[in-house]
């Protein structure tokens, strides 16, 4: 079995990640700077490594013997990013470029990058596959295309294997971001404390939402490949955002006020993965339904 680096593995996907890694007997490294994560999302049998991927000491240490990185380190709040390009760029791109240069530095030449959907804006067709053009409408998105444009760099001039997994809309137990701008844990936040229930675009924006088991599992299925890789990360179905609001208060069994918030800049208004290619590399699809996902999501949060 393989020894992993994980960056940001003490995030929500990260901590999943990590998980299903040791489930299936490899040997995990966490690298993660705490400033977003829990120590309490990394789960015991791994090492942790307290520190940020800009820094060439502690990245070079957790590199130590791995055979690959998984990178999932990054700033990922959309507004935030819009209100404060700079930081974006600096923490994302610089921030990932260095971690490059340490594996390169260090002989490790296999990476899974977790990007996102975003790096597609608003798209001309769905359901979106891996050739669409793209046109992040967001600084956020910015970021993760320009780290994709690094890593096609470092495969054609250092050789090094790279998978790209674009990732739609991961939900799930254990989401416990601080502040939390993702939709579907602050809705259920909402309706299990009968507050009202924030919501942008009067919730006619379409989503793929991922159930995060399903989305973690694809980081390990991928993990054989070699040469240069992207793949769509979805369910492949589109869902209104108030349709999930409806399938929330059908499982806890009562309604709470939904509060109109008006637009939200850097949203997208529609999309939704085409994830066949994934299917045909690697044999991965969606197993989790919308209704079960969101059944133990809420479970969780019940806790």
């Amino acid at each position: 079995m393989s020894r992993i680096l994980v960056t940001g593995g003490a995030g929500f996907i990260g901590g999943h990640v990590t998980k299903i890694l040791l489930d299936e007997g490899h040997d995990v490294v966490v690298l993660d700077n705490l400033s977003k994560g829990h120590k309490d999302s990394v789960d015991k049998r791994a090492q942790l490594i307290v520190g940020d991927m800009a820094d060439p000491v502690k990245t070079k240490e957790a590199l130590s013997g791995a055979d690959a990185v998984i990178h999932m380190a990054g700033l990922i709040v959309v507004p935030e990013s819009v209100k404060d390009p700079i930081k974006y760029a600096q923490n994302n791109v610089l921030g990932s470029v260095s971690l490059l240069e340490s594996m390169r530095e260090t002989g490790v030449k296999k990476i899974i990058f977790s990007s996102s959907a975003c790096v597609y804006g608003t798209p001309d067709t769905l359901p979106i596959k891996e050739d669409a053009p793209l046109r992040p409408d967001n600084p956020y998105g910015a970021t993760k295309a320009s780290i994709e444009s690094f890593l096609q760099a470092y495969h054609a001039n250092f050789g090094f294997d790279v998978t790209i997994l674009r990732y739609f809309n991961p939900y799930g137990p254990g989401e416990l971001h601080d502040p939390e701008t993702h939709a579907i844990p602050n809705f259920i936040k909402s309706a299990l404390s009968k507050k009202p229930i924030p919501l942008y675009w009067k919730g006619e924006q379409v989503r793929d939402f991922i159930y995060i088991e399903d989305l973690a599992r694809a980081h390990t299925d991928v993990l054989s490949l070699a040469g240069f890789n992207i793949f769509n990360l979805g369910t492949e179905k589109g869902v209104k955002v108030k349709d999930v609001i409806d399938k929330i208060f059908e499982i806890v069994g009562f309604e709470v006020e939904v509060k109109d918030l008006g637009e939200r800049l850097g949203d997208v208004a529609a999309n939704y993965a085409s994830s066949e290619r994934l299917h045909e590399a690697v044999g991965w699809q969606a197993k989790v339904n919308l209704k079960d996902g969101l059944k133990q999501t809420i479970e969780f949060f019940k806790k």
